[in-house]
């Protein structure tokens, strides 16, 4: 099993006025630098233990390329160290090390012996790389003619054609197809069930929070947060918030969840309940229970254009179920400050057993990247039962009318 441990890790890159000084600073060591230093990556430390799967996220520049290339090697850092233990399989830029006038067998033989396999042991996997990789007879075409989603196949095939204990994937997924990113996030999890450890960078939430026990922001260079997927995550999109002029507070739960509140303040939930069918509030409900979610506003300025949106999550983080009222043409206009308005939304809660969280957003049209009146997450948790329904698997009730027929 292998582990990686990043200690004190910087990166950083020489910046010089002109080209001139380049050539003064080489030859006239006597007067001094003649260069700035550019830090792209600062401090950084963290552990990766045996078996764990950590996500890493941030947005474009904040340096999880340069962390990944320091990591796997193909860049040396200025400050600190990197030990890894374990084999190693890396897949960062797309198709990294691929010859384009080469057939993409013949760079799947170069890209197999650069991870460290043998002629011999290529020629043995090539069979169940073709597979997988289902490009068909144009694996034995240039690999110029290949889109950016056939090089990906290609080049995630060779890379988890053997089991590595360490696999660090960049961003290469999102560019394929949906069928092969859940084929390939599958071989992922089947890694993950035999002890590979993972280093995973992405902006899907979803993959983050699905695969990972846990994720590490960057933000300019440095380590900012590390923590549960979820919760990284909703501080990673309320930190997005806050550059756009909002607030962000983190409020620690009686649980020992961290609460993400960010927003410009200009409107508040000041309450909110689940209720039975009796307008009784309630915190346990049976799976497929008629239930209304109450949510009370209250507007500290006004607001030309108001709206609510919730979003149902499972205690990973992954939607279930979300809308708004812009989705529902039911804006609230002309809101004054003072003004409380109480939103109810009724439906059943067809959800499988389990613990559920509730966020919501008080925004002026369907996304909160316009005007952040609001973003709270764990607004609300409640836990579903199964006290009626036949046992069933997963996260959702969607009980099938059964027909037989024999012909």
């Amino acid at each position: 099993m292998g582990s990686i441990t990043v200690s004190n890790l910087g990166k950083a890159y020489k910046q010089y006025p002109a080209r001139s000084s380049r050539l003064r600073e080489w030859l006239l060591p006597f007067r001094g630098p003649q260069h700035k230093l550019k830090w792209i990556l600062r401090d950084v430390s963290f552990h990766v233990s045996p078996g764990e799967a950590v996500g890493l996220i941030g947005i474009n520049g904040a340096g999880k390329s340069t962390l990944l290339k320091l990591i796997t090697g193909t860049t040396q850092p200025t400050t600190g160290s990197v030990y890894m233990e374990g084999t190693v399989a890396a897949l960062l830029e797309l198709g990294m090390g691929f010859h384009p006038d080469f057939t993409g067998r013949q760079n799947v033989y170069m890209a197999g012996q650069l991870l460290g396999m043998s002629v011999e042991q290529i020629t043995r996997l090539m069979p169940e790389i073709e597979a997988f990789a289902e490009v068909g007879e144009y694996m034995d075409q240039p690999v110029r003619v290949y889109s950016s989603g056939m090089q990906m196949r290609v080049a995630f095939s060779v890379a988890t054609a053997r089991r590595p204990d360490i696999l660090i994937v960049d961003e290469a997924l999102s560019v394929g197809d949906t069928y092969f990113q859940h084929k390939s996030f599958e071989r992922i999890r089947q890694f993950r069930r035999s002890g590979t450890t993972l280093l995973l960078v992405s902006h899907d939430k979803q993959a983050i929070q699905s695969v990972c026990d846990r994720a590490i922001l960057l933000d300019a260079g440095r380590l900012a947060r590390e923590g549960p997927p979820e919760e990284i995550m909703d501080y990673y999109n309320a930190m997005i918030a806050d550059r756009e002029n909002s607030n962000l507070q983190l409020l620690s739960r009686d649980d020992g969840k961290v609460q993400v509140i960010s927003g410009t303040g200009e409107a508040t939930v000041s309450d909110i309940a689940l209720l039975d069918e009796h307008g009784q509030r309630v915190e346990v409900i049976d799976v497929g229970q008629a239930v209304t979610l109450q949510v009370t506003v209250a507007a500290k300025a006004d607001i030309p254009r108001m709206v609510l949106g919730y979003m149902i999550k499972d205690r990973l983080g992954q939607a279930m179920y979300g809308t708004n009222t812009h989705l529902k043409e039911m804006p609230v206009s002309d809101v004054r400050a003072g003004d409380s308005h109480v939103f109810r939304f009724s439906f059943n809660a067809n959800l499988g057993a389990g613990t559920y969280s509730v966020a919501t957003a008080i925004v002026s049209t369907e996304t909160h990247l316009v005007n952040n009146y609001e973003w709270r997450d764990l607004a609300l948790v409640f836990t579903v039962v199964n006290m009626r329904r036949p046992y069933f698997e997963g996260s959702a009730w969607i009980d099938p009318a059964i027909e037989i027929s024999k012909l």
